[in-house]
């Protein structure tokens, strides 16, 4: 039997094949889940319609979700409830900042509230509307990131909403465990997606993660769909409140 066959979880994120939620998606997908997709452009759009052609899966739901947007997010998940009712999963795989470099110090309020909006609050505000499409209990994970937890270069102020994320994932858990509903986070080692490129210096971060990390290399995406749908699935069962590191081992090192 597959691990997670017959439940319906919520994927947010794909914005192309290279997405972690993209990676996540598959490894759903071949453990036997309905899948249910946001977007929030056309262009993103676009891109899942073609993805989820050229891999055969047949989605239960793609619903527009601005989650900058509160009306938006309400809607969205009116709209899953109408098509699918219950769910059983939350993957939140959406962050933003402006454009990373210079220093933190620099960072303008606009830029900071931006940040926090988009990359962590978002993912309260899914979990508030997705508690109540979870009629039978569920899990929730979200996709975090080491420069929460150290000074990542080039990675300022998405550590701090990251930071922020993981507080959430904490809180959360106790807010959502009295309803059976699990919270974790998988923190991800860098994976080079169209995000990630973006990031001043990622080039030289994955060559030092190949030589220093215990695993002598980066991680793939399959390996981040599969961290994350453990911890959707059933084997986790007595987990919640988790940030599970799936990065080579490189957290673990000192200087």
């Amino acid at each position: 039997m597959m691990l997670i066959e017959g439940q319906t979880i919520v994927v947010s994120g794909v914005a192309n094949e290279k997405s972690l939620a993209w990676g996540v998606a598959q490894s759903l997908h071949r453990e036997g889940a309905n899948l249910v997709f946001t977007y929030r452009k056309e262009k993103s759009l676009r891109k899942l319609t073609k993805l989820l052609k050229e891999s055969d899966i047949e989605a239960a739901a793609v619903v527009p979700c601005d989650i900058l947007d509160d009306a938006s997010l309400g809607e969205a998940f009116s709209r899953i409830g109408d098509q699918v009712g219950t769910i059983h999963g939350l993957v939140h795989s959406i962050a933003y900042a402006e454009l990373l470099q210079g220093e933190y110090i620099d960072t303008t309020r606009e830029g900071y509230l931006l940040a926090q909006s988009a990359s962590s609050y978002s993912f309260v505000a899914m979990a508030k509307h997705a508690r109540s499409l979870m009629k039978d209990g569920g899990s929730m994970v979200t996709q975090t990131y080491l420069g929460s937890e150290r000074v990542v270069k080039n990675y300022h102020v998405m550590g701090v909403a990251k930071a922020a994320l993981e507080a959430s994932v904490r809180y959360l858990s106790e807010d959502l465990g009295r309803y059976a509903i699990r919270v974790n986070a998988v923190s991800a080692g860098p994976v080079l997606t169209s995000a990630a490129a973006a990031i001043s210096g990622i080039h030289d971060l994955l060559s030092e993660i190949e030589r220093r990390a215990p695993l002598r290399r980066n991680v793939q995406q399959d390996e981040i769909g599969d961290a994350t749908l453990f911890l959707l699935s059933r084997l986790s069962r007595g987990v919640t409140g988790e940030v599970l590191h799936v990065d080579s081992g490189y957290h673990i090192l000192g200087p």
